[in-house]
């Protein structure tokens, strides 16, 4: 079984993703945590390392590559990432997870430390119009586009628990 979540910075889907790996048993990979990683190396912040991703596309592409390729050589596998949904073509069960953006920057304030909330919504909101630019660009991916998704939930409407809930009701009820 294979289970892609997905969705906008503070959108939880870290949050759900560990969830259900815990859960289930499922192996986690996520793409976030190796971003991040990359731009904590280079002593770089998530807007200025999304500026040299958007420069140097071998970033993006190693990144959303090793995803895949660790997603369809594993059984068992919930992977977590923006794009996630529409790279590991062999998902069994696709999640998005969306919420207001005055929501998520509460959350990302609550985890990254040091930024004020003005600077945090326009950091957020510049780091997504970068990435979706560079989606566009790399993959002709329009990453406002929905359809390709089997949930698609509001995490602001439902806390963790119910949306792990929600997505392990559907797994459960998945045909073979």
């Amino acid at each position: 079984m294979r289970v892609t979540v997905s969705g906008p910075p503070g959108s939880g889907t870290t949050t759900l993703a560990r969830r259900l790996a815990g859960r289930t048993g499922f192996r986690l990979i996520s793409a976030g945590e190796v971003f991040r990683a990359l731009a904590a190396e280079r002593g770089m912040d998530l807007a200025a390392f999304g500026a040299l991703a958007e420069a140097d596309p071998s970033i993006d592409l190693l990144i959303d590559e090793r995803q895949r390729e660790i997603a369809e050589a594993t059984d068992d596998i919930v992977v977590e990432g923006r794009l996630s949904g529409l790279m590991v073509t062999c998902a069994d069960l696709r999640v998005w997870l969306q919420a207001p953006l005055p929501v998520r920057v509460r959350r990302i304030l609550e985890r990254e430390d040091g930024a004020d909330l003005a600077s945090a919504e326009a950091e957020t909101a510049e780091r997504e119009a970068c990435e979706a630019r560079r989606y566009r660009q790399y993959y002709g991916i329009e990453i406002d586009d929905l359809l390709p998704y089997d949930l698609v939930l509001n995490s602001d409407r439902f806390g963790a628990e119910a949306l792990g809930a929600i997505v392990e009701a559907a797994l459960a009820g998945l045909e073979p």
